[in-house]
C-alpha cells in the first residue's frame, strides 16, 4: 500500500519561502496516470487544492495560489516538493500530500499523507 509522508519546517517567517517534501513509498511517482497532489487546510476553513505534478512531470495549479506555487519532483528519491513563496500568516495551514489515481472504470481514488502543520509567524 502506498505511503506518503510530508516533511519540512513547521515554522516559516513572513516573506520567506515555504518548502515541503512528500516522500512516497510503495509507488513510483512516474507510474502512468498517477497525480501527485498538494492540498492544504487553514484553521477553521475547508480544504484547498494547491496543485499537482503528474506522472510525466507536468504541473497544474489552483487559481488562488498558482502565482506563488511551484511543484517539482526528484524521481531518484521518489519525492515531490512544494515551494510557496512570499508567505504570510494567511498561509498557516495543515499541508497534505496525496496520490490521486483512477480505477479501470475511471473513478478517482485518493491516498493522503498524515499532514504537517506549517505556521507562518514572525
Amino acid at each position: 500500500q502506498v505511503q506518503l509522508q510530508e516533511s519540512g519546517p513547521g515554522l516559516v517567517k513572513p516573506s520567506q519561502t515555504l518548502s515541503l517534501t512528500c516522500t512516497v513509498n510503495g509507488d513510483s511517482i512516474t507510474t502512468n496516470y498517477y497525480y501527485w497532489t498538494w492540498i492544504r487546510q487553514p484553521p477553521g476553513k475547508g480544504l484547498e487544492w494547491i496543485g499537482y505534478i503528474d506522472y510525466n512531470g507536468a504541473t497544474y495549479y489552483g487559481p488562488s495560489l498558482k502565482s506563488r506555487s511551484s511543484i517539482s519532483r526528484d524521481t531518484s528519491k521518489n519525492q515531490f516538493t512544494l515551494q510557496l513563496t512570499s508567505v504570510t500568516p494567511e498561509d498557516t495551514a495543515v499541508y497534505y500530500c496525496a496520490k490521486w489515481g483512477f480505477d479501470s472504470d475511471g473513478k478517482r481514488y485518493d491516498y493522503w499523507g498524515q499532514g504537517t502543520q506549517v505556521t507562518v509567524s514572525s
